[in-house]
């Protein structure tokens, strides 16, 4: 029984290396064609996975040694950050991949856990952005706590969404979280006190004294960059909030949470209160979204209100839906074809646009539930029947 069980493993090891391998392709793509060639290459993968089972055998191998397959995607990223430590431009792009995944991640837990449809994530993740330069420039808090604290101003300004947004559902919730979305940036561009339409300033970040903004130098001719380190905090990060939005997933709380968005009377009719278990999925889901805009803020070292705008909601929302709604491990694929490609094909100027779409629209034909559609809740992860 032992070594069958440990060869169940390989399937996760296979496809997080896969997954290493084909991020650094793609960031590393010089030319256009090789950029074409890795994208096509890496979809076409997932598409023949999927429909030769593959997903099936890697959703297994996870579920049945998630520590060990956990340890080795956090290896696996610091490899990769490892490998990307004096090329400026490809680290800031993978910073981006991650912060946009760690926002995903609570656009997974809202919309693909408890029903809850919010389409000003973008918003959500400027008041983080906001509340962290306002505290790093008005106060001498730690800059982590700074971050968390954006985490929760976020979530406690998302709050006062909460009561029109229990009492409408479907397309007249998803209007108020539209019309957030506008206020808050009508609101920025008025502020004077906020920076108004120029923005603001954001120092970079300094951890137990360390300037995160400052070249690592070993020696005259070793020098990585600055955005390495940058990228080991973001991951540290991601990694932690993956983890836990997996837990959530696998437990009595996640179970609750696809009993409320599946049907919430039927829910209500055996105790559950769904009002409350939508209002724990939003709060939760706003207080990553305020964490990933605190350090994009910080990463970007400015901000303004056209950072966040309805057009970055809706790139999230694809990012979710793309990579398959309500299964986190979709994200990374997902924000990596929405966000590195159209930078990789900027030598074609506005067609990228064109194609990128057309890529998002053959993907969705066939694969409606996305790359990595998610697979039916076990009521009890990793126990055998």
């Amino acid at each position: 029984m032992g070594a069958p069980d440990r060869a169940t493993i390989f399937p996760a090891l296979a496809a997080i290396l896969a997954g290493a391998g084909a991020t650094l392709a793609l960031l590393l793509a010089e030319t256009q064609w090789h950029v074409a060639v890795v994208a096509l290459a890496g979809v076409a993968a997932l598409l023949i996975g999927g429909r030769a089972g593959f997903g099936d055998a890697i959703h297994r191998s996870v579920a049945s040694h998630h520590r060990v397959t956990s340890a080795t995607s956090w290896l696996a990223g610091a490899v990769v950050v490892f490998l990307l430590r004096e090329h400026n431009f490809e680290l800031l792009m993978l910073c981006t991949v991650m912060l946009y995944v760690l926002a995903g991640l609570g656009l997974t837990v809202q919309f693909g856990f408890a029903g809850v449809v919010n389409f000003a994530a973008a918003a959500f993740m400027g008041v983080g952005a906001y509340t962290a330069a306002v505290l790093m420039t008005s106060t001498g808090l730690p800059h982590l706590v700074v971050v968390l604290a954006a985490g929760v101003v976020t979530a406690l300004i998302g709050s006062v969404l909460l009561l029109p947004l229990l009492r409408t559902r479907g397309h007249y919730a998803a209007l108020i979280t539209i019309a957030f979305g506008i206020l808050f940036r009508t609101f920025l561009e008025v502020n004077d006190t906020l920076g108004g339409p120029q923005g603001l300033k954001v120092p970079g970040l300094q951890i137990f004294g360390y300037a995160f903004n400052e070249a690592i130098e070993f020696d005259d001719e070793t020098e990585w960059s600055f955005y390495t380190a940058y990228a080991g905090v973001f991951l540290v990060v991601l990694g932690l909030a993956y983890t836990l939005v997996r837990r959530v997933e696998r437990s009595w709380m996640g179970l609750a949470l696809d009993a409320v968005r599946l049907d919430e009377t039927a829910a209500s009719a055996f105790g559950l209160n769904g009002a409350a278990w939508k209002i724990a999925a939003f709060s939760f889901g706003n207080f990553l979204a305020g964490i990933a805009g605190a350090l994009y803020a910080i990463l970007t070292a400015f901000i303004a209100p056209a950072s966040f705008t309805f057009g970055d909601s809706l790139l999230l929302l694809s990012i979710v839906i793309l990579g398959g709604l309500g299964n986190p491990l979709g994200l990374l694929p997902a924000a990596l074809v929405v966000v590195v490609l159209p930078e990789k094909l900027q030598v074609i100027q506005e067609y990228r646009f064109l194609l990128f779409a057309a890529l998002v629209i053959l993907i969705l034909l066939l694969r409606p539930g996305g790359l990595m559609p998610r697979r039916a809740r076990e009521y009890f992860p990793g126990r055998s029947s």
